[in-house]
């Protein structure tokens, strides 16, 4: 999928906003080396180094790569299902990016060989339910026009993305699901634009506009509260493991 950093910026800085609690958690200490497993622009890539840690931004966009290394980082552009790392760092660090990788045993397997030894693998992603109203909207309106689209998110329960974590050998110290209703910057239409590109693609370009109209009009009455502002149903998991 193609990101575009401005367009990230103006209709999603809520994520790296939200996640500053996700860094809280991590306690990123001076002089540690952290990976970002999946760090976008870099905003959260800032918050760690600001502590004082050595760290590695990795993106599969090299857009996203490129304006983290604009903000003075470390970064590379990374498939997070192949990492190549081994015993380098002392914590991995993700937010809102794991959901977003197919085949998550293989990522879990490549951030334990990347750890040290007692190492940290802190983290969250969309759980079970996440904007669960969004894509059930956005399925109803392809299937009108006879298409489907294989969702390409990973949204897991949090017993399943534990047995993950601990089929490798982590030891998970914290996992909670929990739902997150999140004001949106703006109208939906700037989700579905930054982030529903895998559904929206398969609609010929001439028709996509209406195509978003449709999926606004239906989600207007679950999704607008009292003033008139978008609130995504996003449901978060978060945990915190380490390396045994």
């Amino acid at each position: 999928m193609d990101w575009n950093p401005t367009n990230y910026a103006k209709n999603a800085g809520f994520v790296s906003d939200l996640g500053k609690s996700v860094v809280d958690l991590l306690s990123p200490r001076a002089g540690e080396r952290i990976l970002d497993l999946g760090c976008g622009d870099g905003a959260l890539t800032s918050e760690v180094a600001i502590c004082g840690c050595r760290v590695v931004g990795i993106d599969s966009s090299p857009e996203m790569v490129a304006a983290t290394k604009g903000r003075g980082l470390e970064a590379q552009v990374v498939d997070g299902r192949f990492l190549r790392f081994n015993s380098e760092f002392d914590a991995v660090f993700s937010n809102a990016a794991l959901h977003w990788m197919s085949d998550p045993a293989s990522v879990i397997n490549g951030v334990w060989r990347a750890l040290r030894p007692g190492g940290r693998f802190v983290g969250e992603l969309g759980g079970y339910g996440n904007v669960s109203k969004i894509v059930s909207a956005i399925e109803s309106a392809l299937s009108t026009r006879g298409l489907a689209v294989t969702r390409p998110w990973f949204f897991p329960r949090p017993k399943e993305y534990q047995e993950l974590l601990e089929s490798v050998g982590f030891d998970v110290h914290d996992i909670a699901l929990f739902p997150r209703p999140t004001l949106l910057p703006g109208d939906i239409r700037g989700w579905l634009i930054t982030f529903a590109h895998p559904y929206t693609s398969v609609v010929p370009e001439g028709e996509r506009n209406e195509f978003i109209a449709e999926i606004m009009d239906s989600l207007r009455n679950t999704l607008v509260d009292a003033k008139g502002k978008w609130i995504a149903d996003y449901v978060r998991l978060r945990f915190a493991a380490t390396k045994s």
